[in-house]
């Protein structure tokens, strides 16, 4: 095994740290964003490389069975997983990196117990917390996420003082492991009340909510992996960690405040629940159906077009032909934006990386709040699979669970065509107003289907 000298290992990790933080600055934006995952890479291997090297390593054939067992497993899911599943494959990354790091911290203690001073028990006791219950939590968000069970909420009376009382109840044995670190007893019990909370407090989030409590899980997995540094003295873990932690901390409180919700309401309202009175405010209103040969007909003569991307476009991978009729229409004279909500989608940028990968240029998505003023200018606002992100009734329906999320204007539009499979509710579990307004054009159908026959209408129109 190659060994360097010490120093020598602290440049190559002030040369990783500068590679993450680079890499946070590229990804913020979408044209250096590959650039930003590369830096990552490179910073990743650099931070490896030289822990091995400064290290006598007792099993050097432990570490290559690790590394092969990960190179069998994610190289397939790296090159497999479609877009439309990075969110879940994000949930399961957040898991097993919590996992390695609360696992980690367990074999520390049984290696130092009980010659371990408060402060070092107290980091540790803390980073099992975070990281065990970052573990259940995560499965719970892959498992909404992949459909495996309902993505609405899962509620109970007195769901919260529960999930209050078995936090309390795991910070408590951490803090009498930190006065004494022999009651092993006590870790015992701590770790399966940890991994209790996160699976409560995830069964308990909504749809609606779910990319914000992956961006809060992606905060807690970064923090713990960075208490876990303080305990290895290893000072790339503790900035590495402080920077996914951080990270994830900005961008969740960034849409919390795009969903204008506190996270005391997003881990604890359990919005998406079902809504009494729903069916009944349906009864009597009418959904106007219309054909592709009928929108074509709209879009001919169009001079702004808004496009607003959603879930139902990445599950039908419809991302491809949406690009498609987006240059048909300019080739016709229109200016064409993307509208970009926050949270649409099932995690954060995500529909910014569907469309990156279509090749939309960058100058045409347009964030909420600069598209928004727009759209009563817009002659047509076109809806692939957006649903909670459009719905007005988080404007002017208190009874509504998204009463006071900021949506897309889309209602304002001149003419909305709505693409989308059915009148099913959205991921939160709430019926869509904009459904039932006299300028709503639906068209139901898978979203890639109906946007081929739409191109092939509107190249008969230009034609």
């Amino acid at each position: 095994m190659i060994s360097i000298p010490v120093e020598y290992v602290e440049y190559l990790y002030i040369l990783s740290v500068a590679c993450f933080a680079l890499s946070l600055k590229w990804m913020s934006e979408v044209r250096t964003s590959r650039f930003g995952n590369l830096a990552a890479v490179v910073g990743m291997l650099v931070a490896v490389g030289a822990t091995l090297a400064a290290y006598q390593i007792q099993r050097i054939d432990l570490v290559a069975l690790g590394v092969l067992v990960g190179a069998v497993i994610g190289t397939p899911i790296g090159l497999k997983v479609p877009m439309t599943a990075v969110p879940q494959r994000t949930a399961m990354s957040h898991a097993f990196g919590s996992l390695a790091v609360a696992l980690v911290g367990v074999a520390e203690y049984y290696n130092h117990v009980p010659s371990i001073d408060i402060f070092t028990m107290a980091v540790l006791g803390g980073e099992m917390v975070l990281g065990f219950l970052t573990f259940t939590g995560s499965c719970i968000a892959f498992s909404k996420l992949q459909g495996l069970i309902p993505g609405k909420p899962y509620i109970y009376r007195g769901r919260n003082l529960v999930s209050i009382a078995i936090l309390g109840s795991a910070i408590a044995l951490a803090v009498y492991l930190a006065i004494d670190p022999s009651q092993q007893m006590a870790l015992l019990v701590m770790i399966p009340l940890a991994l209790l909370f996160g699976f409560n407090l995830i069964m308990g989030i909504g749809g609606a909510d779910m990319p914000t409590a992956i961006a809060i899980l992606n905060s807690f997995a970064g923090m713990s992996a960075a208490a876990l540094g303080f305990i290895l003295n290893n000072q790339v873990l503790i900035v590495a960690g402080a920077l996914d932690g951080s990270s994830g901390f900005i961008l969740a409180v960034i849409m919390s405040q795009a969903m204008n919700r506190s996270f005391t309401n997003i881990l604890f309202g359990s919005v998406g629940k079902a809504v009494e009175g729903q069916q009944s405010a349906q009864a009597g209103r009418v959904i106007q159906q219309y054909t592709v040969e009928d929108v074509a007909t709209v879009l001919d003569g169009a001079r702004f077009v808004i496009i607003v991307p959603g879930y139902g476009m990445g599950v039908a991978q419809a991302q491809f032909v949406v690009k498609e009729l987006a240059d048909l229409l300019q080739t016709a004279g229109a200016d064409v934006k993307f509208a970009i909500h926050p949270v649409a989608g099932r995690m954060p940028g995500h529909m910014n990386v569907l469309l990156a990968e279509a090749n939309v240029p960058y100058d045409q998505l347009w964030e909420m709040e600069k598209i928004n003023p727009l759209f009563p200018q817009a002659d047509v606002a076109i809806v692939v699979g957006a649903n909670d992100v459009t719905n007005p009734a988080a404007r002017n329906r208190t009874s509504s669970p998204l009463y006071g999320m900021p949506i897309l204007d889309v209602d304002k539009a001149k003419t909305i065509v709505f693409i989308k499979r059915s009148t099913r509710p959205g991921f939160a579990g709430v019926d869509n107003d904009l459904f039932y307004l006299p300028n709503t054009m639906m068209v139901f159908g898978d979203a890639k289907q109906v946007l081929t026959d739409l191109v092939a209408q509107v190249k008969k129109h230009i034609g």
